[in-house]
């Protein structure tokens, strides 16, 4: 029996303790689809190899940020909805967000805010970022995570490295540490998983298959041969076919030096490194750590040849009575600020501002009023988003609230609308370009007639 990473699962199991999951997947929430990636790398004949491309950084928040204590402040609203923060200029004449990011306001003109997202299902969990849909009991698992799509429809740029890479760490609220997966395209379009539920960085270690050598690895009949205690006849969905052709390509991202030296920051100048920040490794309570320097392992995920990176930061919960809102947004501000701003210079430095698309959001938003306990409550009515690079027009706001930011008054958004905007950005048609279920029946990317953002365009 092959594990990788953790201890076998004995309930719900197959076979002596392997369970299902940790079977297809060999090595579970560290290597997410590895030892499955033939069936994707199958699509390499078709797709072709490139020397650019363009990707997304999907950059989620957990918990629910406080929109109008950050991009949508209400200066002239009574005490008890415009809080604490003063609203200061930015570079780009008419826009004004919070104080506590100063470095943003200097390159507003290299953002787009959107003030009006609108639809949230009010879920406490990534899966609406994840996918731009809303949870459905009986479509649950069906919906591939944006990543999905984009590996099932395009597939690797690199075979070393894996077109849907995640960076989300595994958290308290699991909710708030899932990618989503491959849904119906299947579990070799499942995120490949990066990170471990310990906050130390990124890794090389964390690509390497615990107990097996590296020997064995390229040794096709040693390694099927870990696989004789599992009954292959409980994998019904054609997954393993394929395997024998392209197993040795699905090595080469477990062993390849490229992907390692991407998660490698020694690698890195110190200065740029240095701008990014310091890593907090400590685990927010039950949502993600402060791990800054991930905005930057983002960067160099994509310039390896990721297509989309998924990354959680820190936990915007705040409401409860020992969560006071604007004493975490004092912590957490100015350190979303300083990241987000390195790796969107980095991008325009780089020359990939209009190749690489970065989206930043949550869950939903906060109420306007403040509660008893100095914070904000749920608030799926509205909440924003703020997105860059991808060739899009930047430099302005999308949509407006009423006066307390209670909900849009002009030009809502969706996140159906943000995800046919990411999906034109990455060179797909959401109109035109679908994918087959496992019953033979065709989906489009997202639901009839949603397009992209026009103003973004």
């Amino acid at each position: 029996m092959l594990t990788i990473f953790g201890k076998p699962h004995r309930n719900g199991g197959y076979c002596d303790g392997v369970n299902r999951r940790d079977f297809l997947t060999i090595g579970g929430t560290l290597l997410g689809g590895g030892l499955m990636l033939p069936n994707l790398l199958a699509a390499e004949k078709q797709a072709g190899l490139g020397s650019s491309h363009r990707a997304v950084i999907n950059i989620f928040l957990p918990g629910g940020p406080p929109h109008l204590d950050m991009f949508d402040l209400k200066p002239d609203a009574p005490v008890e909805i415009r809080g604490e923060f003063k609203p200061i200029k930015t570079n780009v004449p008419g826009i004004e967000i919070c104080e506590h990011f100063p470095l943003l306001a200097k390159m507003m003109d290299k953002f787009a805010i959107i003030r009006s997202l609108s639809g949230s299902s009010g879920e406490h969990d990534a899966y609406q970022c994840m996918t731009g849909r809303k949870k459905e009991p009986a479509k649950a698992g069906f919906w591939p995570s944006l990543g999905g799509w984009v590996s099932k429809l395009q597939g690797p740029v690199d075979p070393a490295i894996p077109p849907n890479l995640s960076m989300m760490y595994p958290t308290g609220a699991t909710g708030w540490g899932q990618p989503g997966d491959g849904g119906f395209t299947g579990l070799a379009h499942a995120p490949f998983q990066l990170l471990g539920a310990k906050a130390t960085g990124v890794k090389s270690d964390n690509m390497t298959l615990k107990g097996i050598t590296l020997e064995q690895l390229n040794d096709r009949v040693g390694l099927m041969k870990g696989f004789d205690a599992v009954e292959r006849g409980i994998d019904n969905s054609g997954l393993m076919e394929g395997m024998d052709s392209y197993t040795r390509q699905a090595m080469n991202i477990l062993t390849s030096t490229k992907l390692k030296d991407a998660l490698d920051l020694s690698k890195e100048p110190k200065a740029v490194l240095e701008r990014y920040g310091v890593d907090d490794p400590i685990f927010e309570r039950d949502g993600a750590p402060r791990m800054v320097r991930n905005f930057c392992v983002a960067r160099r995920l994509v310039e390896a040849g990721a297509r989309v990176v998924t990354m959680n930061f820190s936990r915007w919960d705040w409401h409860g009575p020992d969560g006071k809102n604007f004493v975490q947004a004092c912590k957490d501000f100015p350190l979303l600020d300083r990241a987000l701003t390195s790796l969107v210079t980095d991008l325009h430095d780089r020359g990939l501002d209009k190749t690489v698309s970065v989206v930043v959001w949550g869950e939903f938003g906060r109420t306007p009023r403040i509660n008893k306990d100095a914070s904000r409550d749920h608030w799926p009515q509205v909440s924003c988003a703020l997105m860059a690079g991808g060739g899009m027009k930047t430099g302005q706001v999308i949509g407006a609230t009423n006066r307390l930011a209670e909900h849009a008054v002009s030009r809502p958004v969706t996140h159906q609308e943000i995800f046919a905007t990411l999906f034109t950005n990455l060179g797909l048609n959401p109109s035109v370009d679908r994918a087959l279920d496992t019953n033979g029946r065709p989906h489009f990317l997202v639901e009839d007639g949603v397009q992209a953002i026009k103003e973004l365009a």
